[in-house]
């Protein structure tokens, strides 16, 4: 199984927060991580500094080139980081 790459950013949340899965709306400043594995991509944020991560709602994506996994990050990164 290839191994799967990841990428990180910290941002600090977007007016309104983030929504995540497992507990609604986060807010503050936040670190954003994105996985991919053969294209297959997750998308989590945390508070920063803290172990747990949550899954943002709506975000995970299947790419099509997985070397699209940098651009897509920033994409993500750019949109989510906006106070």
């Amino acid at each position: 199984m290839p191994e799967a790459t990841e990428l990180r950013s910290s941002i600090a949340a977007p007016p309104g927060g983030v929504m995540t899965d497992e507990v609604g709306v986060i807010t503050g400043d936040l670190e954003l991580a994105t996985t991919c594995r053969d294209g297959a991509v997750e998308v989590w944020i945390r508070y920063a500094g803290a172990d747990e991560w949550y899954r943002i709602s709506a975000a995970d994506c299947r790419l099509h080139d997985p070397r699209d996994h940098e651009a897509l990050h920033h994409a993500v990164t750019a949109v989510l980081h906006r106070p």
